[in-house]
């Protein structure tokens, strides 16, 4: 069975890892998250880095962090994790949907100014399957608004968006360097891992100072252990930093590695006239976080039975993420009721993805591109 990630480490991270052991320092304290938040903040353009323990609570970090409270409105695509969600239902505030762009997958832009009432505080954009979102139509939205945007970068790292294009202004800008905070997960399936953990990353002292203080309990600096507001444990450990270091220095190779296995497949599978593959708008740099695939509507059947083919032929897949307006968990709310988003709920039962690891090697991409062929004509 070809999995459908395994993470490449090296030698280095290996070392790191042991000499966290070796001094002692195996908490939430030392050298290693210090440069692990200090060279990844830098590697995006932003002045501050704060490491937590993954993407899920970063991003509730973030959405605390600039003061989403009750009745506040987020707008945010439907498909997405529901990290994303949660983090505001959390908080008290209240998610707001648009659809996605049924080419790149990621949250339609165009819906974005029609949700926006008295209420919306915040954006949150969410990157998708490695392919940025377009950045300069929210951000103007956002400054005419006055509202903040929070980028949920967990699936983007080292992407590159061109801002400004159509102007001498043309540059340009990382995947989480643009909004007014923004959120990354170090799963083991990302870029960069650190087996758990993540990271919020803003040029705003206040949110970093706000956000340090949320991922440790809201300890006081002139009394520990007296609290005026409630915090989180959401640290992250200086061995898992350890693990990560090395990996901001070869994130150029980490990406250009994604690039190539992406081009490989789709090298191989461009002319299945059943599939929708991943592209690239000529305003962005995808990193092909994972290598998705969306079945035709006139295909027979759907991604479930697709998956079930695939595996029998030895291949690992995931489905596509399933639409925040149709998680019961929400419904049960009271939230999304007689919403529809045609293009989420469409690409969430004809969509999965294929092995997409960094440790996938041209052999596995040649056996997967045949299984997805001979799984297509059946």
């Amino acid at each position: 069975m070809i999995p459908v990630n395994e993470p490449l480490l090296q030698e280095e991270d290996f070392i790191a890892l042991q000499d966290t052991f070796r001094t002692g320092w195996i908490s939430s304290a030392g050298k290693y998250v210090e440069e692990f938040e200090q060279s990844w903040s830098a590697y995006c353009g932003v002045k501050h880095g704060v490491a937590v323990s993954n993407g899920t609570t970063a991003l509730q970090v973030a959405v605390e962090a600039v003061g989403i409270g009750k009745g506040d409105e987020v707008i945010m695509p439907s498909f997405t994790i529901i990290s994303c969600a949660s983090a505001v239902v959390r908080a008290g505030g209240v998610p707001v949907l648009v659809d996605c762009d049924p080419v790149d997958w990621c949250m339609n832009v165009n819906e974005v100014a029609q949700k926006i009432t008295p209420r919306t505080k915040a954006i949150m954009v969410v990157h998708m399957y490695g392919h940025p979102v377009d950045m300069d139509a929210i951000m103007t939205l956002a400054n005419q608004h006055g509202l903040v945007v929070i980028e949920d970068a967990a699936e983007v790292h080292g992407a590159k968006y061109l801002s400004n294009r159509s102007t001498p202004a043309a540059s340009w800008k990382k995947c989480g360097g643009m909004g007014h905070i923004a959120t990354f997960s170090f799963f083991a399936n990302k870029l960069i891992t650190t087996g758990e953990g993540g990271m919020v990353i803003t040029d705003n002292d206040e949110f970093a100072t706000k956000s340090r203080s949320l991922r440790n309990l809201c300890f006081r600096a002139d009394r520990r252990f007296l609290h005026t507001e409630l915090g989180h444990q959401f640290r992250l450990t200086n061995m898992q930093a350890a693990v990560g270091v090395g990996q901001v220095r070869r994130i150029e190779e980490i990406v250009e590695r994604k690039r190539w296995a992406a081009k490989e497949y789709t090298d191989r599978l461009q002319g299945l006239a059943e599939l929708q593959l991943p592209m690239e708008r000529d305003w962005a740099r995808s990193v092909f976080w994972v290598y998705g695939m969306v079945l035709h509507d006139d295909v027979p059947f759907d991604a479930a039975e697709f998956a079930k083919r695939l595996r029998e032929l030895g291949v690992e897949t995931r489905p596509f993420f399933l639409g925040m307006h149709e998680q019961p968990v929400f419904r049960d709310m009271g939230l999304f009721l007689k919403e529809r988003y045609p293009v989420s709920e469409r690409i969430a039962r004809r969509g999965l993805y294929v092995p997409s690891g960094l440790a996938l090697n041209l052999e596995q991409i040649e056996t997967v591109s045949n299984a997805v062929q001979r799984a297509i004509k059946g």
